[in-house]
Order: C-alpha cells, then structure tokens, then sequence
C-alpha cells in the first residue's frame, strides 16, 4: 500500500444504476484533470459539466467532475470524483483508463478511509463510524453510527486520557522529587481521587452488558427444549420461511441453525438448536452440547414446552426469558404453567404475540444504557486491559510498593485507551478495521 499512489475506485453501488461515482484521491488527480477532462481540473468544490475522455482521446462518457483540494477532502489529499453514468461498459472503460496512467491503480477495500485516519481527517472510531453507517440497517445502528463518526466516542476517551495524564505528571513529581519541599504534601490524594474516577467511569462502561455491540452486530436468541417440543417449526414461523428442517423424528435438529431478523427496530440472530436429553449418539451428543452452549451465551432464552408431554423446561430460566406452551391448538391452553405463553406453531396461533414479546425486551434492552461507549469486541478488549493496570497502579500507589511502577501501569493504560482511537502507532489494528469496509470507501 503505497503512500504516493494515487488511488481509483468505484465509490458507489454495482452496476448497472442511474449514476455512478468514481473517486480517485492522490498525487495524480491534478494530472488526470488536466488530461481526461475536457473543461480540465475544476476550480475547487465546483461541479463541472465535462465530456471525460481515456489517454488515447477516445470518450468514456459525459458527466460531472468535483475536485476537492487535499487537505480540505475528505482523505486530506486531492480528490476527483466523476460522476458518470452507471453502466457497466462506463465503469469499466472509466476505470481501466484510469490505472493505465503511471502511479494510479485500484483502491483496497477502506483505503480512502484509511488514508483519511493517516492524514488527521478522522481517528480510528470515527473511521470504524464510517463503515457502520454503510452498514447500518436500523435507526438504532444508524444512531449509534452517526454518533461514533461525530466524535462521541472520541470525547469520553480523551477526558480519560486527559486525567490519566494529569495523574501521571502528579506520580512523576513524587519520582524525580521525593523530597522537595515544593512538592505538595498531599500529592497522593489527587492522584487515587482520578484514577478512581477513570476507573469508575470505565466500569460503567464495561457494565452496559454489550449493548452497544448487540445494536451493532445483532442480539442474539435461542429456542431451547425437549426433542419434538417444535423449535423449528417456531423458527420457521418466525422467519416466514422453512430454514429449518421439520420432522416427526426426535433429534432431527443436530446443529444450531441461525436466521437474521429485524424485531422492535433491532437486529436479531434467532437460533434453534438440538433438543435437550440425555443421549449415545455421538452426533446427537455433540447438538446437545452446542445448543446449550448457545443458551448460555443468549441474551435471550425461548423456552419450549411440548403441549402434548408437557415437562418444565430442563434448563434455568432468567426473568427475562420465554416460556412457550407449545401445540395449544391439540392440548387446551388451561394446562400451561403460569406465566407461559400459549402458541401453535403449526397453525401460527400465538406468533405475532411471541415476536411482540422478543421484540420488546430487544428494544429496551437497546434503550437501557443511552450512549454506548464500547462497539465492537476491540474496544472492550482495551477498556479491560486499561481498567486492569489502573488498579495496579492504584493498588501500587495506595500500599507504598512504588511510583515508579504507578506510571508503568498509568502509561500501559493510556496506550490501551490511545490505541481505540487510534493515538498511537496501531499499524497491527488498521489492517483489521480497513479490511472490513467496501471498495470506495
């Protein structure tokens, strides 16, 4: 990836469509003005009608032209975007003409992104915004997005950084000057009072029980229960769709089978899994193992009762989980436990209040923490291995074991939070955040 090529790129959806935008940013892009444009380079941030020719005078199409001058774009660098129309034939003359000039070739996938975060225009979090909002398939996510790529983000984890700093210039006071008498008497109080404040603070913020990343990557739900109870079939209903295989066989499900719905304006990973027994066969045995596996890591539990072998379900039930009596158009609702949900999943009896149940804890479980300050995985990760070297630098400071190992601690914690936004040198993070965005971007 070099830092002089001047990159090329089609910045909009697949062919064919009514426009299509080609964004080309780099050393090359005053050149290829001069050269492929027959009004030449724009005056900046002014649309020009142009005729846009190859490097051998044939024309690629007529369209419009949008130059933006580095820094003042949107990669710091300048920029051209065409905007042609969006035949196949016309991106792909417009696109070889293009990488047929000397320095110019293919964009990766977010390297104009990229290149945006090495030239100041965005930190890392604002660029992982960027890509969520492409992304983003409900209000929630588009929210959460938009929030990200404003800063949001950006804002809590420099006030952290902020008193971090200000508490590792109080610890290198009481280092390079024990025993001056300029030194404040008290050093040790302000510094524990901050760092408990950051810590507090990033406890909160550890404690939002993945919301942030459960609007972002889906929240996740397991249909659980006895072999023949119908968790397919309430999958199948649920999905509007046969993703799932029905038989009268016990154990026909063996694996997890997912689908992706959205229900109260969230995203949701539904699971039906192997029916809970005790079992020999091998197979059947390792179903069982997945499914309460994926129990486990649920958010939320559908518990399945068989109307016609009514048993409680076998698992543990949190307060939040669903318990489902099943085949109540063969057994009378009057025989479900209390607090059950009556359904038929054959004649779709009861679904709609059973989507309306899974959609109101999804909701509220996604309104009850405001502003999210962790997203993805990589920022929990961070934040816990921050938190974790606070308090050895706190446990450190308050027992007299040393200030010096204090700022160690104090300064693994400030590159843990540096490295969300990108303060540092993070060239081991960017690959994995860039690879995920699409080609244009």
């Amino acid at each position: 990836m070099g830092a002089q090529d001047t990159i090329c790129a089609l910045a909009s959806g697949p062919p064919p469509s009514a426009i299509a935008i080609i964004r080309i940013s780099g050393p090359a892009v005053a050149g290829i003005g001069k050269v492929f444009l027959s009004s030449g380079l724009p005056a900046p941030k002014r649309a020009a009608l142009t005729y846009i020719y190859d490097s051998a005078g044939e024309q690629i199409d007529q369209g419009i032209a949008l130059f933006a001058p580095g820094p003042n774009s949107y990669t710091g660098e300048d920029t051209l975007e065409l905007y042609l129309h969006g035949g196949p034939a016309v991106i792909d003359h417009a696109l070889r003409a293009l990488t047929s000039v000397s320095g110019v070739r293919l964009a990766e996938p977010g390297e104009f992104t990229r290149r945006a975060f090495e030239n100041g225009k965005l930190d890392l979090t604002e660029a992982e915004g960027v890509a969520d909002i492409i992304e983003a398939e409900t209000a929630s996510q588009k929210a959460q997005a938009l929030r990200q790529l404003g800063g949001g983000l950006t804002e809590i984890y420099d006030a952290w950084r902020e008193e971090l700093t200000g508490a590792l210039a109080l610890v290198e006071v009481m280092i390079d000057f024990p025993d001056e008498g300029d030194v404040p008497e008290d050093t040790l109080r302000p510094i524990l009072s901050r760092l408990d404040k950051v810590i507090a603070e990033i406890e909160s913020g550890l404690g939002d029980r993945g919301v942030g990343e459960r609007i972002r990557d889906g929240f996740r739900i397991a249909i659980v229960g006895p072999p023949n109870a119908g968790k397919s079939s309430i999958l199948n209903r649920l999905a509007r769709r046969e993703a799932a295989i029905v038989t009268d066989i016990a154990g026909t499900t063996r694996d997890v089978v997912e689908v992706r719905l959205v229900l109260g304006g969230q995203v949701v990973w539904i699971a039906d899994t192997a029916g809970l027994r005790e079992t020999d066969d091998v197979v059947e045995a390792e179903g069982v193992r997945r499914a309460r596996r994926a129990a486990a890591e649920a958010d939320l539990r559908i518990h399945v009762i068989d109307g016609e072998n009514p048993s409680p379900p076998p698992g543990p039930i949190e307060a939040q989980d669903i318990v489902v009596f099943n085949k109540a158009d063969v057994r009378p609702a009057i025989l479900a436990p209390d607090g059950a949900l009556p359904i038929s999943a054959a004649s779709g009896d009861g679904i709609e209040k059973l989507e309306s149940r899974i959609a109101g804890f999804v909701s509220q479980r996604a309104a009850s923490v405001e502003a999210p300050v962790i997203t993805r995985a990589r920022h929990r990760e961070k934040l816990v291995a921050g938190r974790e070297s606070l308090k050895a630098a706190h446990a450190a400071l308050r027992d007299d074991i040393g200030a010096e190992l204090a700022a160690e601690d104090i300064r693994m914690a400030l590159r843990q939070l540096s490295s969300v936004i990108g303060r540092i040198d993070v060239e081991d993070v960017l690959g994995a955040v860039f690879s995920q965005f699409c080609i244009g971007k």
